[in-house]
C-alpha cells in the first residue's frame, strides 16, 4: 500500500476512536479491597501492633530517634529502588558531605524524602508537600526529568485530589495503594522517579492518632514500588509489604528500647544531660562516626569517645570498620 492509499483510507468515516475508558477505575479497587479482606486484616494488624509499640514508648526522644532510624532504612530501600544505592548510614552524614563517590541528584532526593518522613509537610498541598516554588509559565521544567509546571502542575494535582476522593470510604491502606497508582497516571514527579510517591503513600496509611509518621516497609517496599498489575494483584502485594514491613519494623523498635535501657544503666554514673544525648544519637543513626555523634548530642568529640569506650566494654556498641581513625560506630542491638 503506498501513501496515497493511506490518505484515502483516513478519509473515511467513522474513524478508529481511542478507548475513553478511565486507565484507573476506583470501582476496580473497592472490588479488589473486597478479595483482599484477608491480607487487608493481616496488614491493619501488624500496623497496629507496631503503632502500639511506638505508643507505649513515654520518652519522646527516643521515639523521634527511632522515627529517624526507621526513616533512613526506608529512604535507603526506596532509593536502591529507583537505581540510586546509597546506605542508610550513609544518608545519615551531613547533608552533601558524602563526597562524590555518591549521585548528588539521590542524596538531594534522600534529604527531601527524609524530612517529609520526618513529619514535614502537608499531604494535601501537594506543591508544598514536593517543595515545588510557584511559577508563571506551565509545561514541563527540570534537570533530572520533565516535571510538570505551573498550571499544569496545579491542574494535575487538582485531577489528582478528585480521583482520589473517590476512595474516600476505603481502609487508609487501599487508598494508598489506589492513590500511588494514580499518581503515575497523573504525572505528578518526573518520569523514572517512585521515591516522591512511595514517601506520600507511607506518609497517607498513617491515621490521625498514630503515633507513627509514616508506615515504614523498609526492603518489603521494593516488591510494591517498582510492581504494577491489576488492582487485586498491586493490593495483595500492598498488604504484604506493609504486614512484613511492619512486623520487622516492631521487633526494630522492641530492640532499640531494650538497648537503651542498657545502655542508660552502663552511663549511669556519667553526670549531665550528654550521656542520654549520645544514646539517642546512636538509636537515631545505623552508623556513625563520633564527629557525627558529637554534633547531634551537642558534645565534644572527646566526651563522645569516652562514652563509646564505657559502651563497648559493655558490650553495647562496637567499631565496624576496624581502623584507627573514623571509625564508624553501631549499636549492637
Amino acid at each position: 500500500m503506498d501513501w496515497d492509499e493511506i490518505d484515502d483510507d483516513l478519509t473515511q468515516i467513522p474513524l478508529p476512536r481511542a478507548d475513553q475508558r478511565p486507565l484507573i477505575r476506583p470501582d476496580a479497587w473497592r472490588k479488589a479491597e473486597a478479595a483482599c479482606a484477608g491480607p487487608l486484616a493481616r496488614a491493619a494488624q501488624a500496623l497496629g501492633q507496631v503503632d502500639g509499640v511506638m505508643q507505649m514508648i513515654g520518652s519522646p526522644e527516643l521515639r523521634a530517634a527511632i522515627t529517624r532510624r526507621l526513616a533512613l532504612i526506608e529512604v535507603s530501600a526506596m532509593l536502591w529502588a529507583q537505581g540510586c544505592p546509597i546506605a542508610p548510614d550513609d544518608l545519615g552524614r551531613d547533608q552533601m558531605a558524602a563526597g562524590t563517590a555518591f549521585d548528588l541528584d539521590g542524596l538531594q532526593l534522600g534529604r527531601w524524602a527524609l524530612r517529609r518522613l520526618d513529619g514535614q509537610g502537608k499531604l494535601d498541598d501537594l506543591r508544598g508537600f514536593l517543595g515545588l516554588h510557584a511559577v508563571e509559565r506551565s509545561g514541563f521544567a527540570g534537570i533530572d526529568g520533565p516535571r510538570l509546571i505551573g498550571a499544569d502542575f496545579d491542574a494535575a494535582a487538582a485531577d489528582f485530589a478528585r480521583s482520589w476522593a473517590a476512595l474516600s470510604d476505603t481502609h487508609p491502606i487501599t487508598r494508598a495503594a489506589f492513590g500511588r497508582a494514580l499518581w503515575r497516571l497523573c504525572d505528578l514527579s518526573p518520569e523514572g522517579d517512585l521515591v516522591e510517591s512511595a514517601v506520600w503513600a507511607a506518609r497517607r496509611m498513617v491515621g490521625p492518632a498514630s503515633a507513627l509518621v509514616f508506615v515504614p516497609l523498609g526492603s518489603a517496599g521494593r516488591r510494591i514500588w517498582v510492581a504494577g498489575g491489576d488492582p487485586a494483584e498491586n493490593l495483595s502485594r500492598w498488604c504484604e509489604a506493609v504486614a512484613t514491613g511492619s512486623t520487622e519494623a516492631r521487633h526494630l523498635i522492641l530492640r532499640l528500647v531494650d538497648w537503651q535501657d542498657r545502655a542508660r544503666r552502663a552511663l549511669a554514673r556519667v553526670k549531665g544531660q550528654n550521656a542520654e544525648r549520645v544514646i539517642m544519637a546512636l538509636a537515631a543513626a545505623p552508623q556513625a562516626l563520633a564527629t557525627d555523634l558529637a554534633t547531634r548530642a551537642g558534645c565534644s568529640r572527646d566526651t563522645v569517645e569516652r562514652m563509646l569506650t564505657r559502651l563497648q566494654a559493655a558490650g553495647l556498641v562496637r567499631d565496624v570498620t576496624g581502623g584507627l581513625r573514623y571509625r564508624l560506630w553501631t549499636a549492637i542491638l
